[in-house]
Formats: C-alpha cells, sequence, structure tokens
C-alpha cells in the first residue's frame, strides 16, 4: 500500500500532529513501508499455530472469590468530611 503526501498530512492533521511540508514526501514513504511490512505479515500461513495467551507457560493463580474487607462501613466513612445514615454528603450539584 502506498500513501500519498495529501494522505499523511491528513493523517498528520487528525492526530493533531504538526509536520511541515518538506517533512511529507519522506514521512510517506516511510508509512508506506510499514504498511508493506504489515502487509507481509498477513501472507504468513498461522493456521496450525495455537492462541498464546503468554509466552512463558506459567500456571494462573486462581483464588476464592469471597469478600475480605467487607462491613467496614464505619471506618470508610471515618474519613468523609459528613455523612448521614451510613453514606457520605456531597455538595449537590444539579439545582
Amino acid at each position: 500500500m502506498s500513501l500519498d503526501e495529501a494522505t499523511v498530512a491528513r493523517i498528520a492533521r487528525l492526530a493533531r500532529i504538526e509536520v511541515e511540508d518538506d517533512r511529507l514526501p519522506e514521512l510517506a514513504r516511510e508509512l508506506s513501508n510499514i504498511l508493506g511490512w504489515v502487509e507481509q505479515l498477513g501472507e504468513v500461513d498461522t493456521n496450525a499455530v495455537e492462541p498464546l495467551r503468554a509466552v512463558m507457560p506459567i500456571p494462573s493463580r486462581r483464588r476464592a472469590d469471597v469478600v475480605t474487607d467487607g462491613d467496614r462501613q464505619a471506618d470508610v466513612l471515618a474519613n468523609a468530611p459528613a455523612s448521614h445514615d451510613g453514606y457520605y454528603v456531597v455538595p449537590r450539584v444539579v439545582e
């Protein structure tokens, strides 16, 4: 795939990157080369390759899904500047 200077300028504008006009041809060549490499990757046959979860075969450690820090409402509300009936009191933001 080949990118022209106008496309590169548009990409730079959308990415909010300032690119000087004299650098556009060089940048267009570099981006076209990168896209060419990506197209080459699409030609590789990966049908026999299993998807990887990790590069190293590290077993995942699992733990029981239990609540370990619950029933601490008083401790949590102790840091609040104001509370009422077990809830934080916050300033009204909508009138």
